[in-house]
């Protein structure tokens, strides 16, 4: 099991809430690992079954698809799965929950004072990472806040990927301090609310790059 903490050499780095095609393309150019599409009608980068097969299907291999969902219904994961690549869950999902899809997921995490982080890797053992994101109370993730990083554990049972407020300014801090297995960008790489900017996600990437050398 590769944990948080362990050299890999470089950096993962998703981009989230894309809702627009040539958004998609500069992503991919940019380097992106991972692109996040928003299958939530709460939030501003929400995208539909639609749209979501339009978008994915502009991604080419070796890009992993990201679906996240908030507390979603089984029947809109299942619509959804055939277009993504691996399962984001951002709301309050059990355990039970996420592993009956059958699809492999991440368990998102918001760093809630009294969060004990190494049971939560116990919980949620099934899941391929632990994403840990800022808390804000009724808001379940897209705050475009930081948290205390020093809170994350030096060595946990999971590999950690990165949330909250990360910005092309912060993003090389973020990675000395936590030395994640990946990190992963919304608002920080916005114009607006799902309107991508080109160049700061290519800024993004070229310090998430310095960071790691």
């Amino acid at each position: 099991m590769l944990e948080h903490g362990m050299s890999l050499g470089r950096t993962r780095v998703k981009f989230c809430g894309l809702t627009r095609p040539e958004d998609v393309d500069a992503a991919v150019a940019a380097g992106a690992d991972a692109l996040g599409f928003v299958l939530w009608s709460g939030s501003r980068r929400a995208v539909d079954i639609e749209r979501l097969a339009m978008l994915s299907a502009r991604v080419p291999a070796f890009v992993t698809r990201v679906g996240l969902f908030v507390d979603p219904d089984p029947e809109l994961v299942a619509s959804a799965a055939e277009h993504l690549d691996l399962l984001q869950f951002h709301g309050e999902e059990t355990p039970a929950f996420c592993e009956a899809v059958g699809r492999p997921w991440i368990k998102a995490l918001r760093m809630r004072d009294k969060l004990d982080l190494p049971q939560a890797a116990r919980d949620y053992h099934a899941a391929r990472a632990l994403l840990l994101d800022a808390y804000r109370p009724g808001v379940p993730g897209g705050t475009g806040e930081t948290f205390d990083w020093t809170r994350i554990p030096a060595s946990l049972a999971k590999p950690v990927i990165l949330a909250g407020g990360l910005t092309p300014a912060n993003a090389a801090e973020a990675i000395a301090s936590v030395r994640p297995f990946a990190v992963d960008v919304s608002g920080g790489i916005e114009a607006a609310p799902g309107v991508k900017d080109a160049e700061l996600m290519a800024d993004f990437l070229k310090a998430v790059r310095r960071a790691d050398t």
